[in-house]
């Protein structure tokens, strides 16, 4: 039978937060989605209702990408539940605060299991149907950390190398691509709210992460949706291998 939506899209960490967002944002009748998480299946299901309401067509499953062999099962699923995988927005993630002298090679191994491996896992077993697709697009969640240190007097040091080199691949897929019209570009949202899920920050320290931004505030996970939306359009065609800050002017310090 012949796919009734103009394009699939794989959303990680989809449960909460800017991934979310992101399913809701896109959910329309033209497309398919599927959405999945590490563990918070009640999130997941909220987020799979509300985008089954919006009009599209919703599967979804569990997965710890940083496990071996967790991202080809799922992206196995997700083509038998849709078809040939259009877009990949690579969303989950995790931020640790800390010092040199605080962490060491796990640490480091860890960041960059959670943070960068599965987006090369996830890029490689679809790469064929992104090549295919006539609206080929990967947008991958990366963070003001990788780049700005020291605001707020904080920093991520395994956070920020695991996500520059994110977006090293990211901008090395993208000239890889190319040819084919896929799209590759990163998202690098400044502090942003947390709605559900786990928070690198304690409640007073997010009060000073808004004094600290330009803008005043820390960004919604709406906001970041929109510019994942944005790349993911047929009007960003001739973008690719580029990285948008969303961050109220956090990139300016």
């Amino acid at each position: 039978m012949a796919a009734t939506h103009e394009r699939a899209v794989l959303i990680t960490g989809a449960a909460s937060g800017i991934g979310a967002a992101t399913a809701l944002r896109l959910a329309a009748p033209d497309t398919a989605l599927f959405l999945t998480t590490r563990a918070n299946e009640d999130g997941l299901a909220a987020t799979v209702d509300a985008a089954a309401a919006k009009g599209a067509k919703v599967a979804h499953g569990l997965a710890d990408l940083a496990e071996a062999g967790s991202v080809d099962a799922l992206v196995n699923s997700a083509r038998e539940a849709l078809g040939p995988i259009d877009q990949i927005v690579c969303n989950a993630g995790r931020a640790q605060k800390s010092q040199f002298g605080d962490f060491g090679r796990t640490d480091l191994g860890t960041a960059f299991g959670v943070n960068t491996v599965p987006f090369v896992e996830l890029v490689s077993a679809c790469r064929a149907d992104l090549e295919a697709s006539a609206w080929g697009r990967v947008v991958a969640l990366s963070s003001f950390v990788a780049n700005d240190f020291g605001v707020n007097g904080t920093i991520f040091p395994v956070t920020a190398a695991s996500k520059a080199a994110l977006e090293a691949l990211a901008r090395s897929l993208a000239f890889q691509l190319a040819p084919s019209g896929t799209t590759v570009n990163c998202v690098a949202p400044g502090y942003t709210r947390k709605v559900g899920g786990h928070a690198a920050l304690p409640p007073k320290a997010w009060e000073d992460a808004a004094r600290a931004t330009p803008s005043g505030r820390i960004a919604e996970p709406a906001d970041v949706a929109a510019a994942i939306e944005f790349l993911l359009s047929h009007d960003a065609a001739h973008i690719t291998g580029q990285i948008l800050r969303v961050d109220g002017g956090l990139s300016l310090l």
